[in-house]
């Protein structure tokens, strides 16, 4: 499994709209309102670097409206008190 943060720019009138829409994206497990540099930060866990390039380079900038900038940053290894892959293994 893959997992990647994208930190996310929106046309603050269309915010709602942008997390509806990132939200409904397979792979895309959590989004979250922050405070700072960014607008929102997507977490996407995806089974091969094929899929995640899909909705960064693709689905986001290009099929949602109001995303002004992302930057992606990919998890080379992870620390949780959970099993992510049990977890996140049926979607």
């Amino acid at each position: 499994m893959m997992t990647a943060i994208v930190l996310i720019n929106v046309n603050r009138p269309e915010l709602n709209n942008v997390i509806n829409k990132i939200m409904d994206i397979e792979g895309v497990t959590e989004v979250y309102a922050i405070a700072g540099e960014y607008d929102l930060a997507a977490i996407i866990r995806v089974k091969d670097n094929n899929t995640l390039s899909e909705i960064v380079a693709d689905k986001m900038p290009h099929q949602i409206s109001g995303i002004v900038r992302t930057k992606t940053l990919i998890s080379l290894k992870s620390y949780s008190n959970f099993d992510l892959n049990k977890i996140f293994s049926s979607k």
